[in-house]
């Protein structure tokens, strides 16, 4: 078993249940671990074998192009879209952040963490 582990991801969208945010939009941070079996690849040293971090990458950038209104829905949706596309995942971890939130004080984010 190993971790794959992909950090700090940055996106601009447009989460949020106020309306100014699906307008203006936000910094976002993106960090997830996926759990899966490395033994193949680690052996073979192909790229077949292994959970292709690249595509992973694109999927998740993909669900965070589409709006939505809390990360929670954000996070599940990557969590959905992963393990629908990857047979390889035996369990993963997202975190969704968003940066400097407007809740009326200073703060560097909030965040979801959500695992499968």
């Amino acid at each position: 078993m190993g971790k794959i582990q992909i950090e700090n991801m940055e996106f601009y969208a447009y989460h949020g249940c106020y309306k100014e945010e699906q307008v203006v939009g936000n910094h976002f941070l993106v960090d997830l671990t996926l759990e899966t079996d490395c033994e193949k690849p680690m052996k073979s040293d192909n790229l077949h074998d292994a959970l292709n971090y690249l595509k992973v990458y694109e999927f998740v950038k993909a669900e965070m192009q589409i709006k939505s209104h809390l990360l929670e829905h954000v996070a599940g949706r990557i969590l959905d879209t992963l393990y629908a596309e990857f047979d390889q995942i035996e369990h993963a971890t997202v975190k969704v952040r968003k940066m400097n939130p407007p809740l009326g004080g200073k703060m560097e984010s909030v965040s979801v963490t959500l695992e499968r």
